[in-house]
């Protein structure tokens, strides 16, 4: 994990006690060098978390969990519909698929990974100065640092990887690796490997929307490169604020049930 270093440490304590600001934004706000200020609380709108591919409504994985943990129909965000998964690899994300009520991280309370963590069903905040953006997520309590410039390359492979940044115009690009391949990238078993590089873009789509895109690069796992694209919508409901999901006391029975020592006859 990259070094924090007070100024930032400190910007995020206070920003942590301050009330968010309510009501939506008339212009994109812009920080002291005129690039975008991504600053603020984000959520997606969508069902890319249960499947990025398209997919039509499905029954609970266990169907005594009723409609409540059904899946709901969505579009999908991958460009042109399909990952290009090699066969191999699709075979394993189609294992992935049939044992994911035991397998899928999400459930174990891993930290979702790049590009997971942007799209699960829980609001991520962001901030950001000059040289350093931080992205905080509430499931799992994630956290990532981007070196705004930097070139560094990962000392070691990370759940959030290793994220370099440099502005193209009014987008943010964010150059991703040093991921360590255990993440998955839905509820539906897609995954990517520790060899994968990822680019992220966040585009100013209005003052309270940002176009999300990330291209996935892993030879070992795709044909070839692809890339998932959405919005993100600026959270605006008066005094939100970020609240802590510290999820693992709920995967402890699931990691360790079996570790139990049986009861005395």
């Amino acid at each position: 994990m990259k070094p924090f270093f007070i100024p930032l440490f400190l910007l995020i304590l206070l920003a942590a006690q301050q009330v968010y600001a309510a009501g939506p934004l008339a212009e994109f706000p812009r920080a002291s060098d005129g690039h975008p200020d991504f600053s603020g609380v984000w959520q997606t709108l969508n069902s890319a978390h249960w499947n990025i591919e398209p997919h039509v409504a499905a029954a609970a994985v266990l169907p005594a969990l009723g409609a409540q943990f059904a899946v709901p129909p969505g579009m999908g965000v991958v460009a042109g519909g399909t990952i290009p998964y090699l066969p191999e690899a699709k075979a394993q994300r189609d294992r992935n698929f049939t044992a994911r009520l035991l397998e899928d991280p999400e459930g174990k309370c891993y930290l979702g990974g790049v590009p997971r963590s942007t799209y699960m069903p829980y609001p991520f905040q962001i901030f950001q100065n000059i040289n350093e953006i931080v992205m905080v997520y509430q499931f799992a309590t994630g956290l990532r640092r981007i070196d705004v410039g930097g070139t560094e390359e990962a000392p070691l492979d990370s759940w959030m990887g290793w994220s370099n940044a440099r502005w193209d115009g009014d987008t943010l690009l964010v150059e991703v690796s040093g991921l360590n391949g255990l993440t998955w990238l839905d509820r539906a078993g897609n995954y990517a490997s520790a060899n994968a590089r990822i680019t992220e873009s966040y585009t100013p789509l209005g003052p309270n929307h940002v176009l999300y895109e990330a291209t996935i690069i892993d030879a070992t796992v795709f044909a070839q490169p692809w890339k998932i694209s959405m919005p993100l919508y600026r959270i605006v409901d008066k005094d939100f604020r970020l609240l802590e999901f510290k999820c693992e006391p709920f995967a402890e029975e699931k990691l360790y049930g079996y570790l139990r020592k049986p009861e005395a006859q």
